[in-house]
């Protein structure tokens, strides 16, 4: 069975989740993008063993604690390739506009859209949906989506960074998660949770 934990971690509160098999404790860690003593902290008390960190795209506040958790647990770094440059340019992934300048280790291989992430006994399907980012992913299995900052509660991700298109953000989540059974829990990159239904139905900027 999958179980996750929300973690806000940053400045910007960037949601970083471990996501994990219940019966044999493999894990993956989706955007650490801040604190990584916080989210090690959480793996030990849990005793879960990391297989991988996943990056849903690459600005720094998904990114920024990459370098930590990957020395500490030696997992493979997965991103999207349209958004692996990122990881390494503190410009491209937009941290040095905050003057916090971000560098994260390169990516060990990159996502391919409709490939699953297996841990334990389970997977996370690749679904590429970009707009905010060019590489943007959203990762989906076992009733959940990890949307990243694609798709919010009542809202969608910004287009106006460089890299977005607003007509491919809201193409992304109209063909790719609206897709999705009604009832999918959507576990968004920022804020509280939502489910694909209730954003089909509801939210203002996809009706």
């Amino acid at each position: 069975m999958l179980k996750t934990l929300k973690l806000p971690v940053g400045f910007f509160g960037s949601n970083c989740y471990l996501a994990w098999d219940t019966e044999n404790r493999q894990a993956v860690i989706i955007d650490p993008g801040s604190e990584p003593d916080r989210i090690m902290a959480e793996v030990l008390e849990r005793g879960l063993d990391v297989r991988y960190i996943l990056n849903t795209h690459g600005h720094g506040d998904h990114i920024g604690a990459n370098r930590e958790i990957k020395e500490a647990y030696g997992a493979p770094l997965l991103i999207h390739q349209a958004d692996a440059l990122m990881l390494t340019d503190p410009e491209l992934n937009i941290s040095a506009a905050f003057g916090i300048p971000v560098t994260s280790p390169a990516a060990d291989r990159y996502l391919l859209p409709g490939e699953k992430v297996s841990f334990g006994s389970l997977g996370l399907e690749v679904l590429w949906t970009p707009g905010h980012t060019p590489g943007g992913v959203s990762f989906y299995g076992a009733g959940v989506v990890f949307t990243g900052d694609t798709l919010f509660c009542g809202s969608i991700g910004r287009y106006d960074l460089p890299g977005g298109n607003e007509s491919l953000l809201v193409g992304s989540i109209k063909e790719k998660l609206h897709n999705l059974p009604h009832e999918t829990l959507v576990l968004p990159g920022h804020g509280q949770n939502t489910t694909i239904g209730v954003e089909k139905n509801c939210n203002p900027f996809l009706i």
